[in-house]
Order: structure tokens, then C-alpha cells, then sequence
């Protein structure tokens, strides 16, 4: 996308879980530097005294609760003001209110203890999207859970869980298909690592990609860039405001019938159709005559 204009700006995003590592944190640096990286989303971070270190002078760390820091938002940029809301906040959730030029939003780091139940977190994020009351949200987490929804090998619980309360809450996953996973070690490959916007901030939302780089950790990098300006508030997306919904496999067939159902209403030549394959047929049919 053409940023030339002075009226536009990106943010440059990296999300990772680093393991509680050094050496993945030393190279996490080396990336940033290089790459003038703006906000770094980072789960188990390496600690001290239960606090995130190794980010250097130059970096804003943001962490809350006593005991272990579990997750971190580390600013680079100067100019991004961000104010850590510590009421909302702990040891594995960190929310900023983050303002850069006219984009103001509410950015969120979390890790979802596999030890945990997941409605825990749900619950969570359940209350800082009625603090938020519409804002825009960004959400970049270590979910430990799985789903084919963002592209993993198949769904285990704690992904239905999370694909229900994604659906119902109005947000939106958006990772897109990668040839890497973003875990990664001897007992298999995954995708767990989720970067999640509601509505009013998926227009923002650019460039989501899973990194080559070598990370250090069993995680990968993931990258993504927050567009700021005039071009990104008067972008068309009127179909972003239309409700997406989650099927479950048990309960397919009843939208299949009522798919039908609504067809016939349009198309005489359906009333006699039984299923979603003869439905297919039919207008495949149709579409090659012309009709």
C-alpha cells in the first residue's frame, strides 16, 4: 500500500511468546533495531525479580501485577503516548490505551495458561470490550488453543470455546494462511498465536505475516503493521459491518435447510431441491445457460 502521503503513517508490530529466553530476547533486539520495529507484543518474557528485562533504555516496558510477568508491551516509538490501565491489567494481561497521530485504540498482550481454564480469559476480554465501548481493539495473544479456523491441523476444546466467544463478541481473527506455524518444536507444529481486532480497527489492521526469521524460541515472529491517516478513516467498508458466524459441524445441516428454504422463496425451480449439493447443481446449471 503507497504511504507516501504525510497524511499517513504505520505502526510496525511484532508479536511473539519468547520463552522466558535471553538469548530469544537478545535476538528479538537485533530484529527490532533493524527493522525500526514500533510496538513489540511479547508473552513470557524474559524476567528479573518477576519484571520484564533485556529491552533496553531507549524502550517503554509495560508489565502489571506482582507475582511473575507472564506478558509485556514494549514501546520503541516516542511518539506513541500509551497510558497501561493497571485496573484491568495483571500478571498475563497487559491493556494500553495507545493514541499515534489520529489513531487511538486499545492494545492488549495476553497468555492463556494452558493450566486455565479459557473462560477465565474469556471473561477478561469480555470486560475490557465493555470498558472499551467501542473503541477500537487489538488483541495479540498466546491462546493455547487450536482450531482450523486460523489454520490449524484440527479443533481441540478450548478452540471451540475460543471461536464461539470470537463469534458472539463481533471480533475478528486476523491471521490468514501461512506455509509456517507459529509454534513450532520436537512434538509437532501449531498454530496457537492469535492477533484479534473488532471491527472498528480491522481497516488498521495491515500486512499480517508469520516470519522466516529465526526467533530463537519454539514461537515465531509475527508481524503486522497499524495504519494511521486520513486514507485509512475513509476507506469503504461497509462489508466489514456485516455479522460473520460461526457454524458448528453438529448444526450445519439446519443452515443447509433453511439456505434452501430462503432460495426457494426467489426461484421457483428450487422448490423441488432437497440439500445444498442439488442446490449447487441447479445454479451451476443455471449460470451455464445463461439463464
Amino acid at each position: 500500500m503507497n504511504t507516501d502521503s504525510t497524511d499517513l503513517a504505520q505502526i510496525r508490530c511484532i508479536q511473539i511468546n519468547l520463552q522466558h529466553s535471553k538469548s530469544a530476547t537478545n535476538n528479538l533486539m537485533k530484529v527490532t533495531n533493524t527493522e525500526e520495529t514500533d510496538i513489540i507484543f511479547a508473552q513470557e518474557p524474559y524476567v528479573y525479580q518477576n519484571r520484564p528485562v533485556g529491552f533496553g533504555r531507549r524502550y517503554r516496558v509495560f508489565s502489571a501485577g506482582t507475582g511473575k510477568r507472564r506478558t509485556a508491551i514494549i514501546i520503541r516509538n516516542d511518539n506513541i503516548d500509551a497510558i497501561l490501565l493497571y485496573k484491568i491489567s495483571d500478571e498475563g494481561t497487559v491493556v494500553l490505551e495507545l493514541t499515534y497521530n489520529n489513531l487511538r485504540l486499545y492494545a492488549i498482550c495476553m497468555y492463556f495458561d494452558i493450566k486455565d481454564q479459557i473462560d477465565n480469559n474469556l471473561n477478561k476480554i469480555d470486560g475490557i470490550l465493555k470498558l472499551s465501548k467501542g473503541g477500537k481493539v487489538l488483541i495479540a495473544a498466546d491462546t493455547n488453543a487450536r482450531s482450523k479456523t486460523w489454520h490449524d491441523h484440527f479443533t481441540n476444546s478450548r478452540g471451540k470455546k475460543l471461536e464461539e466467544f470470537i463469534a458472539a463478541s463481533h471480533l475478528h481473527i486476523i491471521n490468514e494462511y501461512s506455509e509456517s506455524n507459529t509454534f513450532c518444536n520436537t512434538r509437532g507444529v501449531s498454530n496457537i498465536d492469535l492477533t484479534i481486532a473488532n471491527t472498528n480497527l480491522l481497516k488498521h489492521v495491515l500486512d499480517w505475516e508469520v516470519s522466516e526469521e529465526e526467533s530463537l524460541a519454539d514461537h515465531t515472529y509475527i508481524k503486522f503493521k497499524l495504519g494511521t491517516g486520513k486514507r485509512y478513516n475513509n476507506t469503504n467498508v461497509d462489508i466489514l459491518k456485516h455479522t460473520k458466524f460461526y457454524m458448528r459441524e453438529d448444526k450445519l445441516h439446519l443452515f443447509d435447510n433453511k439456505l434452501v428454504q430462503e432460495m426457494q422463496k426467489f426461484d421457483t425451480g428450487v422448490r423441488n431441491i432437497v440439500g445444498t449439493k442439488a442446490l449447487d447443481i441447479y445454479i451451476s446449471n443455471t449460470m451455464a445457460k445463461g439463464n
